[in-house]
């Protein structure tokens, strides 16, 4: 069974699968969604940062939350959330480290579920935090994405919305500053647990990846005519298999009024047809471009070849990697999410 939390713009949806097709639950009603995640060790478990209403978590898989960390975090704005895959310490009751980020920028840890955070005050000490930023509200910055790595359980990466991509060794306690040539605007990234040190980043300021954990970074764009660059998701088999939504600006991005974005594929597979790994634009089954605000895409951890897209216009699946997309079946897509701007999607895959 695969179970899919989507934040919209007042609420969150829960779609569960089945024999008959897909349901959906809505959730969180009157919120403001920014980011989810599941905890991939603990069934049922989600955590929900919110704009203006702190951070929620959910153990009976989304049909009820709870709000958590108020008396820790000290921001109500929590625009990002990531658990890691690894048990650090057995001794945390099987727990996976939770981090949450927050505007203004901070980052906080949590070793036992949620009950109790720790603020990882070493980041708003980097030397570049003098110059963070984020555009529609330059008197401030936020957490717009924190990384895990899926290899090492002692390295996480924060990328700061805007001004920096950064990195600890110590699970947030130290950190390192942005390098030259690194992505500024990093708006969401990846590692993956077949490529150790590999790292993705889909950036307002283009595509970058790097091999050798942030040393040194690289921005392949050969076939990618959209430079501004929100949603990315890594085939869970296949870590040269790489989908990115893209659009010409912010504006024509996020704005409904001027909507206008695609999906592009990179693969290592068409180096062979000697594109040598040219991005290609994905129109089979995805909603045209015109109308369209820039897609959420996330990778079923457990299903190789396995995607999923969220935008205003609906929720899609690729099974296929990524070649052709089809929207949910038994899912009507009411006619005011159609003006909505979806904000983040999370997979789960179940036995049974």
């Amino acid at each position: 069974m695969t179970k899919l939390v989507a934040a919209m713009q007042g609420s969150l949806l829960i779609l569960e699968s089945s024999n008959k097709g897909w349901k959906m639950d809505e959730s969180l009603k009157g919120t403001s969604p920014q980011c989810l995640a599941f905890d991939p060790g603990n069934t049922n478990r989600a955590y929900c940062g919110t704009f203006g209403d702190g951070l929620w978590k959910t153990d009976d898989g989304g049909q009820t939350w709870y709000n958590i960390g108020k008396s820790s975090i000290s921001s109500k704005d929590v625009m990002s959330v990531s658990v890691s895959r690894h048990l650090k310490k057995r001794e945390n009751n099987g727990f996976n480290t939770v981090y949450v980020g927050t505007e203004p920028t901070a980052l906080y840890r949590s070793d036992d579920g949620g009950e109790s955070w720790e603020k990882m005050s070493a980041l708003n000490n980097l030397k570049s935090s003098t110059s963070w930023s984020f555009p529609p509200r330059p008197w401030t910055s936020h957490v717009r994405w924190i990384e895990p790595d899926k290899t090492n359980p002692d390295y996480v990466f924060a990328a700061i919305e805007a001004g920096a991509l950064v990195q600890s060794h110590d699970r947030g306690r130290t950190w390192i500053d942005r390098v030259e040539g690194g992505p500024y605007d990093t708006h969401t990234m990846a590692t993956h647990q077949k490529m150790p040190k590999r790292l993705y980043s889909s950036a307002g300021d283009g595509y970058f990846e790097s091999f050798d954990y942030g040393e040194s970074w690289k921005s392949p764009t050969t076939g990618l005519e959209h430079h501004y660059l929100a949603g990315l998701a890594v085939d869970s088999g296949d870590p040269q298999n790489i989908i990115v939504s893209a659009s010409h600006s912010a504006w024509q991005a996020h704005s409904i009024e001027a909507a206008e974005s695609l999906v592009y594929r990179r693969c290592l597979e068409w180096e062979h047809d000697g594109n040598n790994q040219e991005w290609k634009p994905i129109t089979n089954g995805l909603p045209e471009p015109s109308g369209t605000i820039i897609s959420i895409i996330a990778a079923n951890p457990k299903v190789a070849g396995e995607f999923y897209a969220i935008n205003n216009r609906g929720i899609f699946c690729s099974s296929d990697s990524g070649d052709s997309w089809k929207m949910l079946d038994g899912i009507s897509w009411p006619k005011e999410y159609i003006s909505q701007h979806p904000w983040a999607l999370a997979v789960r895959e179940d036995e049974g």
